[in-house]
């Protein structure tokens, strides 16, 4: 059985790393567009400059990361397949990127998850094998799938090669906007924002990055006060992306190159998401509308600058939407 790389800090990928993972995984990817919304920078007093992954091939920016992994195997590595565990976007990824190689994907699942969610892992060819709504029981289910099928487990961000690709979505905002003052992405497991911070430190090192999390998942931000990792085992917050706690490759860009972690409540994030759909006329998940609560419940912080602002993903469920099953 084959596991996914351990790394240590000194073997942390360069930036041409990132340069041919971009090359490796063109074509099984979108450059995703950037918005801008006159209302949001009158609102908020920043320049934002949203980065829509929500349009991203899979409806996610982990499609960067789970085709790096994917089409960096080996063709022996390869034959077994590959799985993961992941509350969705991760899980649908990898089973589109795995679909475009030709090889198996099974996902261990929460049962929880959103049927949105699940129904793209199997419209991706993916087999789901369902978990309790825990990282422990995630960890202890997905061990059960790779010990049965020999897969290569591809963790959904404490994976170098999974890090690297997610680095190509900063690598290409920068190109797009430059002279940004700050970039805000979500923070769950930290995927996203250790590539945001592996790109930014070596092409843009004098632009901040900041991370967003929700109030009610708030261990990265607790992690980042403490300086080492505390972890949550089954958070309850509408941002089902983010549930999932620090790992030590995550940690590692996190404790280093991070401004700051900041939080928002549930109610900050469904106004902010119900705010999107309707100024941005977009769609987005409740976890891609954690950074812009922090830029409106911080105003300070962001007042004239030019911000980069990560939507990490449009796979919504249409039948529980949180206005909706709130009022």
């Amino acid at each position: 059985m084959t596991t996914a790389i351990e790394n240590s800090n000194d073997t942390v990928p360069s930036i041409q790393d990132v340069y041919a993972a971009h090359e490796r995984i063109k074509p099984y990817i979108h450059q995703t567009p950037i918005l801008t919304s006159s209302y949001l920078n009158e609102l908020t007093g920043a320049e934002l400059f949203f980065k829509c992954e929500n349009f991203q091939k899979a409806g996610a920016f982990k499609v960067r990361g789970a085709s790096n992994a994917v089409f960096s195997l080996s063709d022996e590595k390869a034959r077994l397949g590959v799985a993961t565990h992941s509350s969705g976007n991760h899980a649908l990824s990898l089973s589109y990127a795995a679909g475009r190689r030709g090889i198996p994907c099974t996902v261990v699942m929460p049962r929880t998850a959103p049927k949105a969610k699940k129904d793209a892992v199997i419209g991706y060819g993916g087999v789901i094998v369902e978990c309790e709504p825990s990282t422990s029981s995630r960890e202890e289910t997905i061990a059960r799938v790779l010990a049965d099928t020999g897969a290569e487990f591809v963790h959904p961000y404490n994976d170098i090669r999974v890090i690297t690709g997610q680095a190509t979505c900063s690598m290409e905002l920068r190109d797009q906007v430059p002279d940004l003052d700050a970039v805000v992405a979500p923070i769950g497991g930290g995927g996203m924002i250790s590539g945001t911070c592996l790109t930014l430190s070596r092409l843009a090192p004098n632009v901040r990055i900041y991370a967003a999390e929700p109030e009610q998942a708030d261990d990265a931000y607790r992690s980042f006060k403490a300086g080492y990792i505390i972890a949550d085992d089954a958070p309850k917050t509408i941002a089902d992306g983010l549930k999932v706690p620090l790992k030590e490759n995550t940690w590692h860009f996190v404790s280093n190159h991070v401004t700051d972690i900041q939080t928002a409540s549930e109610d900050e994030i469904v106004a902010a998401m119900k705010l999107t759909w309707q100024r941005m006329k977009i769609v987005i998940e409740a976890s891609c509308a954690v950074p812009l609560a922090v830029i409106l419940k911080n105003p300070d912080v962001y007042r004239n600058q030019r911000v980069g602002v990560v939507i990490t993903g449009g796979n919504v469920d249409m039948d529980t939407l949180p206005w909706i099953t709130n009022a």
